[in-house]
């Protein structure tokens, strides 16, 4: 089976849901860990459910893992990333306002893998419609990453 290079994920309502917002809309300080995060108003961030189970399969299949995620407040991101236990899984992050292509441009030069190895999720369409004509397997995840998107897309990449 053909496996990608690496596999890209969006944060916001892909790997995790911030109570119904964007990451950048949070009041810190945040406060807990693991299992669920919540800000100054109390708004829980938590991770999708299949989504620690994913990213362990793909540590086993030793298929390396990067962030691609527009977000005006990286620092929050990234806090939140560390407070949810899973900040140390990523080999290469680009959080920052802008464009994804600009995000995955970055990482395919820093990783020296091409764009047509790489696997994406994303919530959001626009995104996929993007990258797609630059080679980028992508799929979209309209309600957080679960394990049947997750097998759809490792299905694609080996046909």
């Amino acid at each position: 089976m053909n496996q990608p290079g690496l596999v890209v994920f969006d944060l916001d309502f892909t790997l995790w849901d911030c109570g119904g917002t964007w990451c950048d809309c949070l009041t810190p300080p945040f406060s807990g860990q693991a299992n669920g995060v919540c800000d100054a108003h109390g708004r829980y961030v938590q991770l999708y459910q299949d989504v620690i189970l994913i990213l362990e399969t793909l540590d086993a299949m030793e298929i390396p893992m990067a962030l691609a995620s527009r977000t005006q407040r990286p620092d929050w991101a990234r806090q939140l990333l560390d407070r949810l236990g899973i900040s140390g899984r990523f080999q290469f992050e680009e959080i920052f306002p802008g464009s994804k292509v600009t995000h995955l441009n970055n990482i395919c030069d820093a990783s020296g893998i091409s764009l047509d190895e790489m696997l994406f999720f994303d919530d959001e369409m626009r995104n996929l419609h993007d990258l797609k004509p630059l080679g980028v397997q992508c799929i979209f995840v309209p309600d957080g990453l679960n394990h049947r998107l997750f097998k759809q897309g490792l299905e694609l990449f080996s046909s």
